[in-house]
């Protein structure tokens, strides 16, 4: 696993520009049954992908954290909202709510996530895969190609499966 993270940034960057030219004819015409082609790819994935064996995500990325994350972690570490903020957040250049280092704080040293429970919406929902409306999120899945095994894998079957 630890080769497939190394040479996943390399592998994406080689495919950058020919995902970036299907998902712009995806946008364009996505097919009416993308939605469930895309929930069959990602379930196909996932039942062989571990991402207890990677955490690539959690080491080397963080979370949006919305306010609502805010209110579930910090009660969750019994903390004021505040309090929570001002030791494990920053305010990004986009002014969202970011971890102030990476890899993440709750990530333990066998991957496992300490607040799994209330973790982040984002971090909940990642690799946005299985989104619906998932071709309006193109910008976000070529990044996450880069640093997710089964966000590449499920681009490149995607390709084969909807060819444009």
């Amino acid at each position: 696993m630890e080769q497939v993270i190394k040479n996943l940034p390399k592998l994406a960057k080689d495919k950058h520009n020919e995902n970036k030219k299907y998902f712009d004819k995806l946008k364009k015409k996505a097919p009416k049954n993308i939605d469930y082609i895309m929930q069959e790819l990602h379930d196909q994935e996932f039942k062989r992908t571990d991402c207890l064996k990677c955490a690539n995500c959690c080491k080397t990325t963080g979370p949006l954290f919305t306010l609502a994350d805010i209110e579930r972690i910090s009660k969750h570490l019994r903390q004021k909202p505040q309090q929570f903020i001002d030791q494990y957040l920053r305010v990004d250049e986009e002014n969202d709510y970011v971890l102030q280092s990476v890899p993440c704080t709750f990530l333990d040293t066998e991957n496992y996530c300490m607040i799994y429970d209330v973790r982040p919406k984002a971090c909940r929902e990642y690799p946005h895969t299985d989104r619906k409306k998932f071709q309006q999120i193109s910008n976000l899945t070529l990044q996450n190609v880069a640093i997710c095994p089964a966000a590449y894998n499920i681009v490149e079957e995607m390709k084969k499966r909807m060819p444009l």
